[in-house]
């Protein structure tokens, strides 16, 4: 296996992570408006930050943590600066997040490596999709698309547009079409012309959870038929900006095809970030990504020191 950081990204995320701090949230990050400086971290203060971290999509889990590693750190001695209160947090969050932070592997023994994206309409799955195309074709993989969301037409063409622009082929069967055969279609397709990765789109409806989940399990029990490993990732992509819900998103996904890796989406548009946080609680799962916008370069690896830093970051406005 090789992990999908190399040099090259590791330098430019630092300028993606800048963006990130100027587009979270609206440049706000978790939105903390502290003014501690002079004060005692007492039960007043405790109080008041326990209300902007529950606000920011934290949790009441992690928001529990952190005040309690908080009082630790600093004590009852009387606070200097928000700029220590802000550092101590920024460690307090990084070392929360630090174990989540796995970079995406790619078994090259795997012919192919199936990744099998799933979450909800309107979640960023397709596009998402694209952004990996592009990040591993640009690695030197040959890749396949897998059209599997079959009930939405447009889910299919904006696929097909990826592809293209990638050039990279995409499978795709007609509206309607049962998924399950998409993407056995797919895997039998890329064996044959020995591709290296096989990325496969999936329906997303809530209309009938039930329904959407006994689907998934249908693919995943589908995909292994040619390989028993596959699918090798079952990536979740998630939205930012639906705060708590995403977490109750991600553990029924969990608990129906087994995740093995998340992706944040959206967090330029309103999501305030803390929600991974209480991810990072919650579930065992890595976290592969991050977005804050439509283009290829807008999604980056997950970095948590950068990312706990831009969370922590002053407002600017």
């Amino acid at each position: 296996m090789r992990a999908m950081a190399k040099d090259g990204e590791q330098k430019k995320s630092g300028g993606f992570f800048a963006r990130l701090g100027e587009r979270l949230n609206r440049g706000r990050g978790l939105g903390l408006s502290l003014g501690f400086a002079g004060r005692k971290l007492d039960a007043e203060l405790l109080e008041e930050l326990e209300t902007q971290l529950l606000l920011a999509d934290v949790g009441v889990a992690a928001t529990d943590r952190i005040l309690e590693q908080l009082q630790r750190k600093l004590g009852k001695r009387v606070i200097e600066s928000d700029a220590q209160v802000r550092e101590a947090l920024r460690t307090i969050l990084a070392d929360m997040l630090r174990s989540h932070a796995q970079p995406l592997k790619i078994d090259t023994s795997a012919k192919p490596f199936v990744l099998l994206v799933v979450g909800v309409n309107g979640s960023g799955k397709t596009t998402t999709i694209g952004k990996l195309a592009r990040r591993l074709k640009d690695q030197g993989y040959e890749l396949m698309l897998a059209a599997g969301d079959t009930y939405r037409a447009a889910a299919i063409e904006q696929l097909q547009a990826w592809g293209e622009r990638n050039d990279v082929p995409v499978i795709a069967q007609q509206p309607g079409a049962d998924p399950a055969a998409v993407i056995y279609d797919a895997c039998e397709a890329a064996r044959a012309r020995g591709v290296d990765i096989l990325l496969a789109d999936t329906a997303g409806r809530l209309q009938n959870k039930a329904g959407l989940m006994a689907e998934l399990e249908k693919v995943v029990r589908i995909a292994s038929r040619l390989d028993p490993a596959a699918p090798h990732e079952k990536m979740l992509v998630l939205d930012a900006s639906l705060g708590q819900n995403a977490i109750s998103q991600a553990v029924e996904f969990h608990n129906t095809v087994g995740l093995t890796g998340i992706t944040m989406t959206k967090l330029d548009g309103g999501g305030k970030g803390g929600v991974l946080l209480s991810l990072a609680e919650q579930l065992d799962v890595p976290f592969r990504f991050i977005g804050v916008g439509e283009q290829a370069e807008d999604m980056d690896l997950f970095d948590a020191d950068a990312f706990a830093a831009a969370l922590v970051a002053p407002d600017n406005s």
